[in-house]
């Protein structure tokens, strides 16, 4: 095995904590996984990991030369990624990770359309809500639709969308139309509960966002299902645009407190914070950008 083989090995080894999910992720035996370190120890005669009960821990000699390996590694991929922007030709693996409804309604038919463009790419779509790991689950760019971003994140802002307050027309004439925020906390609220948990939500009053409490006897972590309990007068839910945005032109919806805007969310490419971007993956980021510009 040659030394950018070893490197990727341990590199791979330090990133998922085990040597199983090494061997997992490289498609090998576990005892494959441990003879390539084995090997590389030998080599340079240090003791680069020490295996605990349930993970692998660094060595200070480990730790030093993995942050060697991560800017070879990163070297190699920055060589071969301008080699293949001077051929113009994409290649190789890509998975994404993308919101369940937005992908579903926004992404997909982009980046199907992508994947006929270049089709010496290998694209894999994963669809959730869940927040995944990058690195630990060997994910390459992952979509993410937020109101902030985390102190560390690695991340490119490719559109937006704004949340909408909406509930049913026989809801609304049953139960009467909210004037002000602060009259939710009198209304049946429909909650989207893979957020922070919060029980409030959030609108511009006088251009100052605040915060208002509601009562949300439902819940769920998908929009979709939301919005459908909306529409079956259940209550008011507080949804993306591009989830009821057509169920508001269909009549089945109607909008909710729309003088009082709800913050802006911003849809972003987030990337492992460990290594260079591939030429691959750029092009994948620089085509949804573009998608949604047009949209």
């Amino acid at each position: 095995m040659d030394t950018l083989d070893s490197m990727q090995t341990f590199v791979r080894v330090c990133e998922l904590g085990s040597f199983a999910a090494a061997s997992q992720r490289a498609g090998v035996a576990p005892s494959v996984v441990t003879r390539q370190i084995a090997a590389l120890e030998r080599r340079l005669g240090v003791k680069l990991l020490v295996r605990t009960t349930r993970r692998v821990a660094l060595t200070a000699a480990g730790t030093t030369y993995l942050e060697r390996c991560r800017v070879i590694l990163n070297l190699v991929d920055a060589a071969e990624s301008d080699v293949a922007d001077g051929q113009q030709t994409p290649r190789g693996n890509i998975r994404i990770s993308v919101p369940l409804s937005f992908g579903v309604r926004r992404l997909a038919p982009m980046l199907l359309d992508f994947s006929g463009r270049y089709p010496e790419i290998a694209l894999t779509m994963d669809f959730t809500d869940r927040r995944v790991n990058l690195i630990e689950e060997g994910v390459d760019v992952s979509i993410r639709i937020t109101q902030r971003l985390d102190p560390g994140d690695i991340a490119r802002r490719i559109g937006s969308a704004r949340l909408r307050a909406v509930a049913s027309p026989q809801y609304l004439a049953l139960h009467g139309q909210p004037r002000h925020p602060s009259e939710l906390i009198n209304h049946e609220c429909l909650g989207y509960s893979a957020g922070d948990g919060s029980s409030t939500w959030q609108f511009a009053v006088r251009g100052a966002v605040e915060r208002f409490p509601v009562r949300c006897r439902l819940n769920a972590n998908n929009g979709d299902v939301l919005a459908h309990a909306a529409a079956l007068g259940m209550g008011i839910t507080l949804q993306p645009d591009f989830i009821v945005d057509d169920a508001i032109e269909q009549g089945t919806l109607a909008p909710v407190l729309d003088k009082f805007p709800a913050p802006e969310l911003g849809i972003y490419a987030m990337l492992p914070d460990n290594r260079y971007m591939p030429h691959r993956t750029r092009k994948l980021i620089d085509s949804l950008a573009e998608g949604l510009r047009e949209d």
